[in-house]
């Protein structure tokens, strides 16, 4: 299992989770908790110190990319994300291009915050718009009006290189000519990113109840949402938006570069409550986890010296796996070499033909890549390119 693996193909980043929210939203599956009191003193010294048990593993590795995510990051204060950026700088070269990420609510409080974070370093902010209409923004749990919305968006434009903002499609009694106009709102307003994610009704949220209990009404039907998809699209593409990724979407050079090193399968820090990690040491690739609970993972860090959980050694297959259910995410798609590599053999050539011949795959060389087809069903798709 011990060998070599070019994780450099993929780059190295940084996921740093800030785990807390004002509300818990209907819909949200990621680990955030409301506190009524936040000590962020104590989070200042945690942050640090994992950062430098982590770097004392890494040493003579570049880092690409930082991302501040969440839970809502835009609560943590200027100096906290100060100090955790001097201190990564500290601990790694970074690239001359070096993207740092901080996912923020478009609240008036939160975005009044946004010139100490420029001066802290951050350089792209990713907006959690979610909707631009004050009923669909309630019925989602959000905090901010439609108006809020837009003016941190401004707000963003004026402080930040590089800005992204996230909707999600597909919700209660939406219809396709209101999202139609509800995209080309935002793309006037000139992004150089977008995350066009659809609604997915999640076990252990709000709307997971809701659904089992047969009360979350309106949810539009299958042909629906790919209608939705379809037009997003054509629209993102009409406004000088490629999709570089299946949600994803982004003007000639603007693209994700931490999300990049995901779907490439580099390695990644993941440090806080809950935060994932993946990393190749002496030949093996681990994956690395958190505790969820922000006063675990505290108190881990002040007594062991260490946030993580026990590392688990990635196998051969599930690497292969994995990449392929990264890659084809790409438009630019999956290398059959790379992912031969990964998993020590390769993918049979007449499901590649099949698959071909069926719409779902596009083959040029050693790349292969998902159709418009393939994408509304990837995950069935990487269950045929692998042996059964």
């Amino acid at each position: 299992m011990k060998r070599p693996e070019n994780w450099q193909e993929g780059g190295f980043a940084l996921y740093l989770h800030w785990p807390f929210c004002k509300a818990k939203c209907p819909y949200c599956d990621f680990n955030s908790h409301v506190r009524t009191a936040i000590d962020q003193s104590d989070w200042q010294k945690a942050y640090l110190a994992e950062l430098d048990r982590v770097a004392a593993e890494t040493p003579g590795r570049i880092l690409r990319s930082v991302f501040f995510g969440g839970g809502t990051p835009s609560l943590m204060e200027g100096p906290l994300v100060a100090a955790i950026l001097d201190r990564v700088a500290r601990n790694w070269r970074l690239t001359n291009d070096v993207e740092i990420t901080l996912e923020a609510n478009p609240t008036s409080v939160e975005a009044a915050r946004f010139h100490a974070y420029r001066a802290a370093g951050v350089n792209r902010v990713s907006l959690g718009l979610q909707a631009l209409n004050d009923a669909d923004l309630r019925r989602l749990g959000r905090q901010h009006s439609a108006a809020e919305a837009l003016a941190a968006f401004a707000l963003a434009r004026e402080t930040f290189p590089r800005v992204s903002g996230d909707l999600i499609y597909a919700r209660q009694d939406q219809t396709l000519p209101a999202w139609r106009q509800e995209l080309r709102q935002l793309t006037a307003l000139g992004p150089d990113h977008l995350s066009l994610y659809q609604l997915t009704v999640e076990d252990g949220t709000a709307f997971g109840a809701l659904a089992r209990a047969g009360k979350l009404k309106g949810l539009p039907d299958e042909d629906l949402a790919a209608e939705m998809y379809l037009a997003t699209e054509s629209i993102c593409t009409e406004a000088g938006l490629q999709a570089y990724e299946v949600s994803n979407y982004a003007a000639s050079g603007a693209e994700s570069r931490h999300n990049l090193v995901y779907w490439r399968m580099g390695d990644y820090i993941g440090i806080g409550p809950g935060a994932h990690g993946r990393l190749t040491l002496d030949g093996l690739r681990y994956a690395t986890d958190t505790p969820k609970s922000p006063e675990a993972w505290l108190k881990a860090v002040d007594q062991t010296g260490s946030g993580e959980l026990p590392r688990e050694v990635i196998s051969r297959d599930a690497q292969g796996t994995e990449y392929l259910l990264m890659a084809l995410r790409l438009s630019e798609g999956a290398s059959l070499a790379r992912y031969a590599g990964l998993a020590g053999r390769k993918i049979a050539e007449n499901r590649l033909q099949q698959l071909q011949d069926d719409g779902f795959l596009t083959r040029d060389g050693d790349r292969i890549a998902a159709t418009d087809t393939g994408r509304l069903l990837l995950n069935r798709l990487v269950l045929e390119l692998l042996p059964d």
